[in-house]
């Protein structure tokens, strides 16, 4: 089961995610988001998935799309920390500009 949390800040959204991104929980934020996320368009967006116990391939799959729009990450553990590098460095969001923290997209590196 997963759980997702918002917080309005001043400066940023903090959407928290707590228990498994995997199976339904993955139907669950991706639903989320396809209500949610146009709301947040040009805003900064910070998903905490200290909270995230497991998660599956598809999981993965949509964290990386979800960050390609620009929302930053963060997570603690050793094994969510290096999902969140790991879905940085083979998905970049490029490089998030101006007030807003606007995503520019950029060309695919090649993995090597």
């Amino acid at each position: 089961m997963l759980r997702i949390t918002e917080e309005s800040g001043t400066d940023e959204v903090r959407v928290r995610l707590e228990g498994d991104l995997t199976g339904t929980g993955v139907q669950v934020l991706e639903d989320f988001w396809s209500t949610t996320g146009s709301s947040y368009a040009g805003g900064r967006v910070l998903f905490d998935l200290s909270g995230v116990c497991r998660v599956d391939n598809a999981g993965r799959f949509l964290l990386a799309l979800i960050h390609q729009t620009g929302v930053r990450m963060s997570a603690s553990g050793v094994e969510m920390r290096a999902l969140v590098r790991s879905i940085d460095q083979d998905w970049p969001a490029s490089h998030l500009e101006g007030p807003g923290w606007r995503a520019v997209v950029s060309p695919m590196k090649p993995r090597r």
